[in-house]
């Protein structure tokens, strides 16, 4: 069960075809989703798997961004899928369980809640609050705004309560789903990240080199440029480090990035911060491989697959402690920030990079660790045995 299933998409849609992807080359998998006007059809993308697919709901695509957030489609997908699971329940559809894999975030109910089907969903996140000190700098469209309900709904809204409390297994993204989740009846709650990488990047491990001016550190971020992926964090960050040898390259677009340019021209920093924009996947490899270390100080992050992809290349990273990013890394691999407010999270941002770029070895060390960290936690083959574990000790009991 997945809204929306593309291999040629990003985002959800790219994780959802992983989750179909994998568990059908395994399992009799049916997979009932959505098709993007103008999008390939899925079936083919999907040739182990039965695929019931609907055609979105016209305009929708005219409105991207709105569409990927709030998902104004899923409710008309849901009654389809709803009436489809009963129509299959009455010619007695051998079907022994069911998995909604996708929207991660808590804020959409399932069809499955009515099914009468054992069924686990998830891997879910989201519903994380910004820390009290970056609210009032967290401006964008007003939709964005309604992320502040996610919590409330969660207790009050009966159909998200009986998605919840009726699934057999809540799959979370990390140990904040329980908090989330813990005005609930939820059955059984396991920590899993929503995605992983098909295998570890063929890269070698680099070799860390000391930093001069002839050779400055170099700082990737990858992401969305949104207020609350820590982009501007990063760039005040570099007005603290004058001192250092330092080029952060910041690829990505998105609502902040206006802020992130202005705030790097004020500050005179126009030749150590370099924005890049939205690059092709290909691109990204590149700058990953010229990287010496991965800074992602996003401080309300449900998950984030670009983690992943850093540890793959042998960097050592810099992130928060609020959300998936944090419980994909150790500290081995890892530098931890704690943010309270955007003065506190550039202070430590510059603290963590001055101590890294002062210290070959230890980024060395931190880079072998986050590859050795990707092979325990980040890749979908492991990811999927856990999974059959999970299924088979539902059909056992069941």
């Amino acid at each position: 069960m997945a809204p929306t299933v593309d291999s040629h998409d990003i985002g959800e849609a790219w994780v959802a075809f992983q989750w179909a992807d994998h568990l059908s080359r395994r399992h009799d998998v049916t997979v009932l989703t959505y098709r993007k006007r103008g999008a390939p059809q899925i079936g083919p993308q999907l040739p182990n798997a039965r695929v019931i697919e609907w055609l979105e709901p016209p305009l929708l695509g005219r409105l991207e961004r709105f569409n990927s957030l709030l998902k104004p489609g899923y409710f008309a997908f849901e009654r389809k899928a709803r009436r489809w699971i009963r129509r299959e329940a009455a010619d007695a559809a051998p079907f022994d369980l069911a998995h909604q894999v996708v929207p991660v975030a808590m804020r959409y109910p399932s069809p499955l809640r009515r099914s009468g089907l054992p069924y686990v969903i998830g891997p879910v996140g989201g519903s994380l609050e910004s820390p009290a000190g970056f609210r009032d700098q967290e401006t964008g469209p007003w939709y964005q705004r309604l992320r502040g309900l996610d919590r409330w709904r969660l207790r009050r809204d009966p159909s998200l309560r009986a998605t919840y409390e009726r699934a057999t297994c809540v799959l979370g993204i990390a140990d904040y789903v329980a908090d989330s989740l813990s005005g609930l009846r939820v059955k059984r709650l396991e920590i899993l990240s929503e995605t992983a990488l098909p295998a570890a990047p063929a890269v070698p491990q680099r070799e860390q080199v000391e930093v001069t001016a002839a050779r400055p550190l170099r700082v990737l971020f990858v992401g969305r440029v949104i207020r609350t992926k820590g982009a501007r964090d990063l760039v005040a960050a570099m007005a603290l480090l004058r001192d250092v040898p330092v080029i952060v390259d910041i690829v990505g677009d998105g609502f902040d990035l206006a802020a992130c340019k202005e705030l790097a021209h004020a500050e005179g920093l126009s030749d150590s911060v370099r924005f890049h924009g939205r690059r092709s996947k290909d691109e990204v490899e590149q700058f990953y491989e010229q990287a010496d270390v991965f800074a992602f100080p996003s401080y309300r992050e449900p998950g984030g697959n670009v983690v992943f992809e850093a540890m793959g290349h042998w960097l050592p990273l810099i992130v928060c402690g609020r959300g998936g990013p944090s419980a994909a890394v150790d500290a081995e691999c890892a530098v931890v920030l704690q943010p309270r407010d955007p003065d506190q999270l550039a202070r430590d941002l510059a603290e963590s990079i001055r101590a890294l770029a002062l210290d070959p070895e230890r980024r060395t060390r931190m880079g072998a660790a986050s590859r050795a960290r990707l092979e325990q936690v980040g890749l979908w083959e492991p990811k999927i045995d856990r999974v059959d574990q999970i299924y088979a000790s539902i059909l056992t009991s069941a």
